[in-house]
């Protein structure tokens, strides 16, 4: 009974709750009616046949910003000034950019000033403000974390849900003016809650000189010895040397698609060569530092993993938009209003995975980690776009379909998500050293930027004239081809993370 006592809810998670609600509400409200509104307003001077590629590769560019700007966010809290307030003042920037939006609806140069503001803003707090839930909790209370961060991601979701509902219509009948206001609104009000909790917070101050972090440690294990260079410096280099390669085919890659190719294969080949002589470390690390450092390489493979969930789950605010586009529906509904359904469903699977589902399966002996909950929900997401992609087939062949068909699809890759993006969450914090929350958050965050490189990354790849005649000699059109392409891509990358998670062995590093 005593162990149940020392358990207490901290009385501020409200304050972070609601303005996690108020954010996603501005950010999902932007986001989700961003491709129709560069289709239909801003990119009228690009020809048609071209359009809806140059939307898309804007769309994924705006979430690629979104989710690689957390590597800024988790370094200046870890270091310089703490959660609290590098959440405050990036929420500013954030509000900024809302501005910029329904200001410069009209103008190109000023309208993506305001999407790179709140790629900064938002991507900026996103891995904070998740940490910053768990910094409230310590041992005593660690129990109710995970189901917290699941109430976290349900707010998420209902912010999400209401934006995706009501925001297509308020472009349609009121324009993009009132469309981008509201959620600059709401982003305000999220700002002014968040502030009112300041007297009730836990703080952790930054680590500003920490001689043995992360990639101290890293640069130690890499610096030539007596012996040489050894094998890992030498991955090392040869990461920094292909980075240098791809950013010569900057004009056929594009800027931002280039960039983080370049940063993922540095970050890869380091991170790999890093850990095959970690041991050269300890003549000037403590073993803890060294331990620390290995066990977040660790949980980087896994991560990587992931990235191929974040590549089918994004495409459904563009691909499956632009799918919608050529189903029936009623004159009424916009086709972006389709993204409700996500939300919705998350929603409700949340409290019946919770008090449903997870207990039958412990009552029926299968215990379900939350590695095998994230593997499982990539899985979920690959089946789903096996769905989607034979239903392009099926119109291709000329046949009419009711929009209402992708809902089976909408619910398997809702599922998916339930089980990688709210588990992820409180998984990245557990397991990340006191010191790294922050940025571990933010490598979790920036799972979802290489994700969606990678849809760049195919986009590019079949507007090479070569690679569609290739396609089309399969007798299948290029989008069928790319959604089956994807399926088998979360497939391989859900066996791939079963086996990678086989081999790890979780940590407990919730503060005492």
């Amino acid at each position: 009974m005593s162990e149940i006592r020392q358990a207490v809810m901290p009385k501020q998670i409200p304050f972070i709750i609601a303005n996690e609600g108020c954010e996603r509400f501005s950010f999902y409200g932007m986001r989700n009616i961003l491709t129709v509104f560069l289709m239909t307003s801003l990119l009228l001077a690009i020809p048609e046949p071209l359009r809806k590629g140059e939307a898309k590769d804007v769309f994924h560019t705006f979430v690629i910003g979104v989710y690689f700007f957390p590597l800024l966010g988790g370094w200046l809290a870890d270091r310089f000034f703490g959660k609290y307030k590098t959440i405050l003042c990036l929420s500013l920037v954030y509000c900024a950019g809302h501005a910029c939006l329904a200001i410069f609806e009209n103008n190109l140069r000023g309208f993506y000033a305001g999407l790179f503001l709140i790629a900064l803003g938002s991507g900026g707090i996103k891995p904070l403000v998740s940490s910053f839930v768990g910094d409230q909790f310590d041992q005593s209370n660690r129990s109710l974390a995970q189901k917290v961060f699941d109430a976290f991601y349900w707010i998420i979701n209902l912010g999400s849900f209401f934006a995706s509902l009501l925001m297509p219509l308020f472009l349609k009948h009121w324009g993009a003016k009132f469309a981008f206001g509201i959620p600059g609104v709401l982003m305000l009000i999220a700002t002014m809650v968040f502030w009112m909790g300041r007297h009730r917070y836990i703080h952790i101050a930054p680590e500003k000189n920490n001689p043995h972090s992360f990639l101290k440690v890293l640069m130690s294990a890499l610096k030539p010895s007596k012996a040489g260079l050894g094998p890992g410096s030498c991955l090392a280099l040869a990461g920094v040397f292909l980075a240098l390669a791809v950013l010569t085919q900057m004009s056929r890659l594009g800027i931002v698609a280039a960039l983080c190719l370049a940063l993922v294969l540095i970050m890869g080949l380091v991170g790999w060569g890093a850990h095959l002589q970690l041991d050269r470390a300890r003549a000037h690390h403590p073993q803890a530092a060294i331990d620390g450092a290995r066990s977040v390489l660790r949980i980087l493979v896994l991560f990587a993993l992931v990235t191929p969930f974040w590549s089918l789950f994004d495409q459904k605010a563009s691909t499956w938009i632009l799918q919608a586009d050529q189903m029936g529906k009623p004159d009424w509904f916009e086709s972006s209003m389709m993204q409700s359904l996500n939300p919705a469903l998350v929603m409700i699977l949340i409290p019946f995975n919770n008090f449903v589902l997870y207990p039958f399966l412990a009552r029926v002996g299968l215990r379900i980690t939350p590695l095998r909950r994230m593997g499982s929900g990539i899985a979920f997401t690959g089946v789903a776009w096996i769905v989607v992609g034979t239903i392009q087939l099926y119109m291709d062949n000329g046949n009419q379909l009711n929009i209402l068909w992708q809902m089976l699809p909408y619910a398997l890759m809702t599922m998916g998500e339930v089980l990688v993006s709210a588990t992820g969450l409180e998984f990245a914090y557990s397991q990340a050293p006191l010191a790294m929350k922050g940025v571990i958050t933010s490598f979790w965050n920036l799972t979802t930027t290489v994700g969606n490189l990678w849809v760049l990354l195919a986009n590019t790849t079949v507007k090479s004239e070569a690679v569609s005649q290739k396609i089309q000699t399969t007798g299948i059109s290029v989008t069928a081809f790319q959604m089956l392409f994807f399926a088998a891509f979360a497939l391989v990358a859900a066996a791939c993370f079963a086996l990678a998670a086989s081999h790890y062995t979780m940590q407990d590093q919730y503060r005492e």
